[in-house]
């Protein structure tokens, strides 16, 4: 896949800018105001999929672009099954690794009295945050955040760019769940994450790979989830 490396143009910076100012407005929601969980959905819907699709339909050669991401390709499902069977069975065995040395009990707090998610509304909860909210993120960071500007921008550059704003956006959904250090070593983490979702999506050329890896961690938080409510 050859990549023609330009200067930004106007719908390059609008990207960056956008990204930038629509993560800090759905962190600053989630630290500051507090919404109950399912008010924040339709806030999330707005600014990681409308705006973004607004852009594509407003640029001459948006609709094009938005097809790259979207383009299915068979070669990635069994690297995206196999990464994410993987990543599963690691987030699940690291908490039952360090369910002795963390305190994770910020955690259902949190969920409960900041979200107002119960055990009752929790599988519910679980099945959006593992596949409608995954792919919100997914098409916001990677389909918007990614793909475009991996076009015309450096390559370090495209691929540091997404998963650092990936990070920083969580840090309004997780902070008061964890201790500072935890939750440093979480960011690390999800840079991490977003640094493989990008080498997914630049490997096979479309966002599915990363998406069904992305579900899995979800369902391996949503397991732990489960776990927790039921401990309390």
């Amino acid at each position: 896949m050859k990549h023609n490396h330009k200067s930004p143009d106007r719908g390059t910076r609008y990207i960056l800018c956008a990204v930038v100012l629509f993560s800090i407005a759905v962190t600053a929601i989630d630290a500051f105001v507090h919404p109950p969980y399912f008010s924040k959905i339709p806030i999330k819907i707005v600014f990681f999929l409308a705006l973004p699709l607004l852009y594509f339909f407003i640029r001459k050669d948006g609709r094009k672009t938005l097809s790259t991401p979207f383009g299915f390709r068979r070669q990635g499902l069994l690297t995206a099954v196999l990464l994410g069977t993987a990543l599963y069975v690691l987030i699940l065995g690291a908490y039952f690794l360090l369910r002795g040395v963390i305190d994770f009990s910020g955690v259902t707090k949190s969920l409960t009295e900041d979200l107002g998610i119960t055990r009752t509304l929790f599988p519910y909860v679980a099945v959006y945050i593992a596949v409608f909210n995954s792919f919100l993120e997914e098409f916001f960071f990677r389909g918007f955040g990614f793909f475009p500007l991996r076009q015309t921008m450096s390559v370090r550059f495209a691929y540091l760019f997404s998963p650092v704003l990936f990070a920083l956006y969580h840090v309004g959904m997780l902070v008061g769940m964890f201790h500072p250090a935890v939750l440093v070593l979480l960011m690390l983490g999800l840079i991490a994450g977003g640094l493989i979702f990008n080498a997914l999506n630049d490997r096979f050329g479309c966002l599915y790979p990363s998406w069904f890896v992305h579900m899995s961690a979800n369902l391996a938080i949503n397991t732990i989830g489960f776990l927790l409510f039921d401990a309390v």
